[in-house]
């Protein structure tokens, strides 16, 4: 009689092939966000200004996230963010933008803005270190992030125009 294969040599086979396998999916998985442990160096800026529904310009001088790992990183452990100042992050095409604030210890106001430059979606005073998804609901072309409080101050609201290169097309 034949004997196929005793069942802890079956057991130890598979444990091994899973042990080998999560250990390939390991080291060839992208540097994971716990590795950003601050701020990341100030970026390239640029001004935009918002014109609110009395027609008033609001000017901030904004730090533009071009790259996915500047966009990774964004507002991340900064403690204070300006009033007049403020990070845009652009999507190419629009998108819906879906963002949230781990490792974020100021409060923010997100602004989600479409194509065309229209403010189409804005979530207020947003909770340092949430987990929790704000969500644009509708396809965008950039996310704008301010002061926390700034919008309700300055009366920015929804169908506001932005008026910034990235809007001019």
């Amino acid at each position: 009689m034949r004997r196929r294969f005793a069942p802890q040599t079956v057991c130890f086979a598979f444990a091994f092939a899973l042990l080998t396998a999560t250990a390939i999916a390991v080291s060839t998985a992208p540097p994971a966000m716990a590795s950003i442990t601050g701020p990341q160096a100030k970026l390239s800026t640029e001004t935009l200004v918002i014109m609110d529904q009395h027609g008033k310009p609001h000017k901030f001088t904004v730090e533009l996230a071009t790259t996915p790992k500047e966009q990774e990183i964004g507002l991340m452990f900064r403690k204070i963010i300006p009033a007049d100042t403020g990070m845009l992050f652009t999507w190419s095409p629009p998108q819906v933008s879906e963002m949230w604030m781990k490792n974020t210890i100021a409060p923010l106001d997100m602004v989600f803005i479409g194509p065309h430059g229209t403010i189409r979606h804005i979530d207020e005073n947003t909770v340092p270190q949430s987990l929790k998804v704000l969500s644009s609901h509708v396809p965008v072309a950039a996310t704008l992030e301010l002061q926390a409080g700034i919008t309700a101050k300055y009366d920015i609201d929804v169908g506001d125009k932005v008026v910034a290169p990235q809007f001019t097309k």
